[in-house]
């Protein structure tokens, strides 16, 4: 999933019933695993300028940034995480820990060949999707519909829970931005289809 989208989801399901300030943990621990992929991307575009294709293809599979990713979306480091901030009374952090577990979980139905490791340090196995949030030709439309759909449907309790309207604002442009980009991208495809 695209990372705005976990944050989105992200409050829609542990920010119910959580205070304003609460809320902040939630939309950390939603951006937190995709966090060492943007560090990656910067430095292999801005640093090495690395073409687009050689980052994705290559240089993203370095067993370095594979090892760091995977460190980030671990469902067992995320649940340590849980058992020892709950012990320690750090409710921030364990919120924290709480949404990194959910962006695992919804990243783990809609990615393919860019499946994360979410087992790792016990288990290197990927579930490989057969379903992708991006990629035509793993379903990539009725991956990002799905996406899409989660995030329109989490975007009114998201709303609720939000007080500045700077914030209510980047909901919604981020809501009309994956529309567009959606009936960009699949839209004549869908069309196509539709006309046979």
């Amino acid at each position: 999933m695209n990372t705005p989208s976990h944050a989105i989801i992200n409050l829609a399901i542990l920010g119910k019933h959580q205070p304003s300030p609460a809320t902040i943990p939630i939309v950390i621990g939603a951006i937190l695993p995709d966090l060492p992929i943007f560090i990656f991307y910067f430095w292999a575009k801005f640093f090495l300028r690395l073409p687009e294709k050689q980052i994705w293809s290559e240089a993203y599979y370095q067993p370095f940034w594979q090892n760091i990713t995977a460190t980030f979306h671990s469902i067992p480091l995320a649940v340590m995480g849980v058992a020892v901030a709950h012990y320690c009374g750090w409710p921030a952090v364990k919120q924290i820990c709480l949404s990194a577990i959910l962006h695992s979980l919804c990243d783990l139905p809609l990615h393919n060949d860019d499946a994360h490791r979410h087992f790792f340090p016990f288990s290197n196995y990927r579930f490989i999707s057969p379903v992708s949030y991006w990629n035509p030709r793993h379903n990539g439309a009725i991956g990002a519909l799905i996406e899409l759909l989660a995030v329109l449907a989490a975007t009114f309790p998201v709303l609720g829970l939000i007080n500045s309207w700077a914030g209510k604002g980047i909901v919604i442009v981020i809501d009309l931005v994956y529309l567009i980009g959606y009936l960009n991208f699949y839209g004549r495809a869908i069309w196509g289809v539709l006309k046979m």
